[in-house]
């Protein structure tokens, strides 16, 4: 089996090569107890927006394979990165130092065990004060309670009954599932509209607790400009959820050689 792990990159480079490190150090691990008997090939992805503090350089003597996506977007690196990993299993994380990277591999294996589609991490659960501002915790409170709200009929089958972190980025999913889901958002959405999207399409979801931690560097995130944009997506998707169900279901996002590549 192989997996892919993800990362989009912008300017990371005092991160970059301790993030790849310790994923690096957690699947060789991995692969000696876990799959022992069946070890995992593991390919790193880093998708970089251009970066000019040689963060494409860092990643590449660090192992992975790069691309660069210069359209602007954290959505539209993600669908980049996805059609081009080759995993079986794909994984997500910021190149930032914020998601513990090093808990892939055994989330892999909670997948697998489980018979499980989809899982996504939650930041509240163990959230380190100093790796969110004030602003940015009440915006999230806002966004996970509209989500709540919202799409509470859809969300009846998740276990707990709702999505405690509707904006999380880290993400251990079978590739397939890219198959069953219609994306549409470019941005920063891309991380809500993804999760809901598999809970639409009642793909085999959990949300498990995560360790979040402090970024590596100055934020790229507006807490207020960046929440009220996800706040109108949010609402836009439930009004396209309404339609859907009166028109059909619209085509799913595909991956492949054609699909998402940069020009």
């Amino acid at each position: 089996m192989r997996v892919t792990l993800v990362v989009p990159t912008l300017n990371e480079a005092p991160s970059i090569a301790h993030v790849l490190r310790l994923f690096r150090t957690a699947a060789a691990e991995a692969n000696a107890t876990v799959f022992r008997d069946d070890p995992v090939v593991w390919e790193v992805l880093v998708v970089d927006g251009a970066s000019t503090d040689g963060t494409a350089a860092i990643a590449e003597a660090e192992g992975a394979r790069v691309v660069v996506e210069r359209r602007r977007g954290y959505g539209r690196a993600y669908k980049t990165g996805f059609a081009l990993a080759k995993g079986d299993v794909l994984a997500t994380a910021d190149g930032d130092g914020t998601y513990p990277v090093e808990t892939v591999p055994m989330l892999v294996k909670k997948l697998l065990d489980e018979k499980l589609d989809f899982v996504t991490g939650n930041r509240m659960a163990y959230l380190d004060r100093k790796a969110m501002t004030t602003e940015h915790r009440i915006g999230n409170w806002v966004l996970n309670s509209f989500v709540s709200i919202a799409f509470h009929r859809y969300l009846r089958d998740v276990p707990g009954g709702r999505l405690e972190d509707s904006q999380s980025g880290f993400w251990v999913f079978r590739s397939d599932v890219l198959r069953r889901v219609h994306l549409t958002h470019d941005g920063m959405g891309f991380s809500e509209e993804l999760k809901l999207e598999a809970i639409l399409r009642n793909v085999r979801f959990v949300e498990v607790p995560i360790r979040y931690g402090e970024r590596w560097g100055p934020p790229k995130l507006s807490s207020w400009r960046d929440g009220v944009a996800n706040m109108l997506f949010l609402v836009r998707k439930r009004f396209d959820v309404a339609l859907e169900i009166r028109r059909g279901v619209p085509v799913a996002f595909a991956s492949g050689p054609e699909v998402g590549l940069p020009p």
